[in-house]
C-alpha cells in the first residue's frame, strides 16, 4: 500500500473530506523522486482490482488505501492519453467506466464572466445536470454554486451515494463546482453532497436547476432532456409577441391543477398534464376565457402549500406528470387560442432540508439575519436579492418557464413581501435600509431588472404583480421609475367590492362609496381585477356562500357582481368554481363539485360567464380603453337610497359605447330613467337577471331614448331594472 502521496491526503481523499479531487485523482504530472512522471489515482470503493485500459494496453493498479484509493506511476510514459477503466468488484462482478477526472472544465469563460456580474440570464443552460458529448463520449455535464463549501461531489443511482467517488472541481474565484460523468443519463438519480465548514455530516441536496423531480416524499433530482419535444404553436406565439395586450380583452381562469377535476376511486386521483389538456383545455375555451393561470407548477413537498413552498424552481412538478408532458399542455392551450399563465414565487422559499435553505452550510439564497431573511408568517426563507447568486437563479428560471415551456405570462406572489422589509413585522423585527428607510432596495432594483429582461427575451409575455398597497408604479415603465409590471392586482377593489357585497341591501344605501370608490384610482395602474383564490379558503365562505339573503338573493348577487366586475374597468380574473357558483370552500385535497352542474341555478352562473365573456371579446368598449378616463364615464352615482350605479364604458372610437345599469336591492324598477349619451334605439345585450341565467326574467329586451338632458347626458332612457341585476345597453345605431 505504498503511495507517493503524503499519508495525509491518502486520509483526506479516503473518508470523503479531500475537496480538489483534480489536485490528486484521474491522470496527472506529478514529480516523483526529483523527476515528472504521469501518475494515475482512482478512487472506486468497491473495487476490489482496477485496471486501466488504453489503446492496446493495460495496466493494473496498486491499491493504496482500505478504503479504495488505486495508482500507478507510468515509468516511460510522458504525454497524457485516454483511458477507460475496469473495476472488479468485491463480490467478482466487472464493468467498465470512464474516469470523469480525465476531462478539462467544460464552462466557458463568457458564462463565468456573466455569472460573476450577476447577468447570466439563462443560467440553466449551464447549471444543474446537462446531456453532453465530450470527446466523443456521451454522459452528464454537472454544475453547482456552493462557495463556502469544502467539497461537493455528486451522489447518486450510478454511485450507490456515496460523496466519495465524484467529487466536483471548484472554480474558486465563481463559488462554482462541475463535472462531467461519462455514462450518467436521462432517468438517473442524483443530488449534491455538500461538506460545509459549518457543520458535520455533509449535507445532501436536491439540484437547484434541476428540469425534473421524484415524486413527493422522494427528493432527488432526476437527469433530464428537455430539448425533444417538437412544439405546434410557432403561429401562436409569434402573434402573441405582437399583440398590444392593454387594449385586448383579457379574461382569465384562475386554477389548481391539483383539485381542478380528480379520477373517481383512486388516490389522489390526480389528472395528469395531458388529461388536463384534454379535459380542462376545451372547458375554458368553451367559457371564453383568455387565459388559463395556474397556482405555482413548480415542485414542491407540501400538497397544502398551494405549490407556494418551492424546492424545485425549475421542475415542473412531477404530481401530473414529466416535463414534455406539462409542454404538450401549454401546446394545446395554444393550440385553442388560449394563454398560459403561471404563478411565479421570488419572494420566499420553502425551508424543507433538501432544498436552499442554508444550501453550503450558509445563507447562501436567504439573509443571514432572521429579521431579513425568514417570513414568520409562512415559515419560509426570504430570499437575498443583493447576492449575484440569487440574482442569476430567479431571473433564469423565469426566463426558462418562458423559453422552454412557451409560458405566456407570471404572476408575482406576494410583491408586497418583498418590498418592504417591515412586512408583517413588529418593531425591533426588521432592519431598516442604508438610508433608514422601510423599502427593500435589492427587491425593488430585483422586480425592475425581472421586467426588463423577461420583456426584452420575450416582448409578449405578461407579468402581473399580486401588490396589496398603494406602491406607486407597479405597472409603469421602468424608465420612468416604476416596477416595470404589465398588470398590478387591484386587491383594493377586490376588497371594498367583496365587503360591500356581503352587506344585507337594506344597509347597502349607507355604502355605496365602496362601489364608486375605485374609480377614483382606476387608472394610476393598469389593473387586473380578482376573485382568486385566495378569497375562498380559511373561511372566507366561496363566491355563492359569501351573498346574503335566501338562495335566489345568494344567486342573484352573485350573477350581479360578476356582471359589476366585467364592465368595471380592468382585466378579469375569476378562481375555479366560482364559475358555477360551488358552495362549498375550496379545498386543495379534493375536486370541484361538479355535480352542482345537475342544477339549473349552477349551470345559469356558468352560462353568464360564458355570456360575459363573450359580451367583453366582442365589445371593444369594454377592453379597449381600460386604463384611461377616455374609456369610462359616471352617468349616475347619487341614487344611494336605492342603490343604483350607471356609467358609460367607451371602446377608442368614443361613438361606441355601452351603458351599464346596476342595482344592489332586490326591487324591481319600472320606467327608471338614466341618461344616455344620444337618442335613439337601445338593445339590451345583457341582463344578468334572464331566465337563461336562472333569474326572473324582469327587465326590457329594448329601450328607446329620447332626447333631453339627464343626468348630464344629452338623452335619457326609461327601462324597468331587474332586482339584484346587472343590464349592458347598446346604442343600435353603431351595431
Amino acid at each position: 500500500m505504498n503511495s507517493i502521496l503524503d499519508k495525509n491526503i491518502i486520509a483526506s481523499v479516503s473518508d470523503g473530506s479531500h475537496g480538489d479531487p483534480f489536485s490528486v485523482l484521474g491522470l496527472r504530472t506529478e514529480k516523483v523522486k526529483g523527476k515528472e512522471k504521469l501518475v494515475l489515482r482512482v478512487f472506486r470503493p468497491e473495487a476490489a482490482i482496477v485496471t486501466a485500459k488504453f489503446g492496446k494496453n493495460t495496466q493494473e493498479l496498486s491499491r493504496v488505501s482500505d478504503e479504495g484509493l488505486f495508482e500507478h506511476v507510468f515509468g516511460r510514459r510522458k504525454k497524457k492519453f485516454s483511458y477507460r477503466l475496469e473495476i472488479e468488484t468485491r463480490e467478482g462482478h466487472h464493468f467498465t467506466i470512464i474516469d470523469p477526472y480525465q476531462f478539462e472544465s467544460q464552462i466557458s469563460d463568457f458564462d463565468l464572466q456573466l455569472w460573476g456580474e450577476g447577468n447570466h440570464h439563462k443560467a440553466y443552460e449551464f447549471m444543474g445536470a446537462h446531456l453532453m458529448e465530450v470527446d466523443g463520449v456521451k454522459g452528464t455535464h454537472f454544475v453547482t454554486t456552493a462557495p463556502s463549501a469544502n467539497r461537493v461531489s455528486v451522489i447518486g443511482s450510478f454511485n450507490n451515494w456515496d460523496g466519495r467517488v465524484h467529487r466536483m472541481r471548484k472554480l474558486h474565484d465563481q463559488g462554482l463546482w462541475e463535472l462531467f460523468i461519462p455514462h450518467v443519463q436521462t432517468g438517473d438519480l442524483y443530488k449534491f453532497e455538500i461538506k460545509s465548514p459549518m457543520q458535520d455530516p455533509p449535507l445532501k441536496k436536491s439540484d437547484p436547476y434541476a428540469f425534473y423531480s421524484e415524486l413527493r416524499p422522494d427528493t432527488a433530482s432526476i437527469v433530464c432532456e428537455l430539448d425533444g419535444y417538437e412544439w405546434q404553436d410557432q403561429k401562436w406565439v409569434e402573434k402573441r409577441d405582437n399583440t398590444d395586450y392593454t387594449t385586448e380583452p383579457v379574461s382569465i381562469y384562475e386554477l389548481h391543477m391539483g383539485s381542478w377535476r380528480r379520477k373517481v376511486g383512486k388516490e389522489p386521483g390526480f389528472l395528469n398534464y395531458r388529461e388536463c389538456a384534454d379535459q380542462l383545455v376545451p372547458y375554458v375555451k368553451d367559457l371564453g376565457y383568455t387565459h388559463i393561470e395556474l397556482l405555482p407548477i413548480a415542485e414542491h413537498p407540501y400538497d397544502p402549500s398551494w405549490g407556494y413552498q418551492i424546492t424545485g424552481y425549475f421542475a415542473p412538478t412531477s404530481r401530473f406528470g414529466k416535463p414534455e408532458d406539462f409542454m404538450y399542455f401549454v401546446d394545446k392551450c395554444h393550440e385553442e387560442g388560449i394563454g398560459v399563465i403561471v404563478d411565479w414565487v421570488p419572494a420566499h422559499f420553502a425551508k424543507d432540508e433538501h432544498g436552499l435553505r442554508r444550501f453550503d452550510g450558509t445563507a447562501l439564497y436567504e439573509h443571514e439575519d432572521e429579521r431579513k431573511g425568514e417570513h414568520k408568517d409562512w415559515g419560509t426563507c426570504i430570499f437575498n436579492f443583493g447576492r449575484t447568486e440569487v440574482q442569476n437563479f430567479l431571473i433564469s428560471n423565469a426566463v426558462y418557464w418562458c423559453d422552454k415551456f412557451h409560458i405566456d405570462g407570471l404572476r408575482v406572489d406576494a410583491v408586497a413581501s418583498m418590498l418592504y422589509l417591515d412586512y408583517s413585522r413588529d418593531d425591533g423585527e426588521w432592519v431598516p435600509n442604508k438610508y433608514g428607510g422601510r423599502e427593500n432596495l435589492e427587491a425593488i432594483d430585483f422586480l425592475r431588472k425581472f421586467n426588463t429582461v423577461v420583456h426584452e427575451h420575450h416582448p409578449g409575455t405578461l407579468t402581473f404583480a399580486e401588490e396589496s398597497t398603494s406602491w406607486g408604479g407597479v405597472s409603469r415603465p421602468t424608465e420612468t421609475g416604476g416596477l416595470g409590471f404589465d398588470f398590478k392586482w387591484n386587491m383594493g377593489w377586490m376588497n371594498d367590492t367583496l365587503t360591500y357585497i356581503e352587506k344585507d341591501p337594506v344597509y347597502r344605501k349607507y355604502h355605496q362609496d365602496q362601489l364608486t370608490f375605485s374609480l377614483i384610482y382606476a387608472f394610476s395602474e393598469r389593473f387586473t381585477l380578482p376573485f382568486s383564490h385566495d378569497e375562498v379558503v380559511h373561511m372566507k365562505q366561496s363566491m355563492l356562500a359569501k351573498m346574503p339573503g335566501d338562495d335566489w338573493q345568494k344567486f342573484a348577487n352573485l350573477r350581479l357582481i360578476y356582471t359589476y366586475m366585467y364592465t368595471h374597468p380592468g382585466k378579469n380574473l375569476l378562481f375555479m368554481g366560482s364559475e358555477f357558483g360551488q358552495w362549498a370552500e375550496w379545498d386543495e385535497a379534493r375536486s370541484l363539485d361538479w355535480h352542482l352542474l345537475e342544477w339549473d341555478k349552477h349551470k345559469g352562473v356558468q352560462q353568464l360567464i360564458r355570456d360575459l365573456n363573450g359580451v367583453n371579446g366582442e365589445e371593444k368598449a369594454l377592453h379597449e380603453v381600460d386604463f384611461d378616463w377616455r374609456g369610462f364615464e359616471w352617468i349616475d352615482i347619487s341614487d344611494a337610497d336605492n342603490s343604483i350605479i350607471s356609467f358609460i364604458r367607451r371602446a377608442k372610437d368614443p361613438d361606441d359605447f355601452l351603458v351599464v345599469v346596476l342595482n344592489f336591492t332586490p326591487t324591481v324598477h319600472y320606467g327608471y330613467k338614466v341618461g344616455v349619451p344620444e337618442a335613439g334605439a337601445y338593445e339590451v345585450l345583457l341582463n344578468s337577471d334572464s331566465e337563461f341565467y336562472g333569474g326572473s326574467n324582469a327587465g326590457d329586451q329594448a329601450a328607446y331614448a329620447e332626447w333631453g338632458e339627464w343626468h348630464g347626458q344629452k338623452a335619457s332612457v326609461s327601462v324597468t331594472i331587474p332586482p339584484l341585476a346587472g343590464l349592458i345597453l347598446k346604442p343600435k345605431h353603431t351595431q
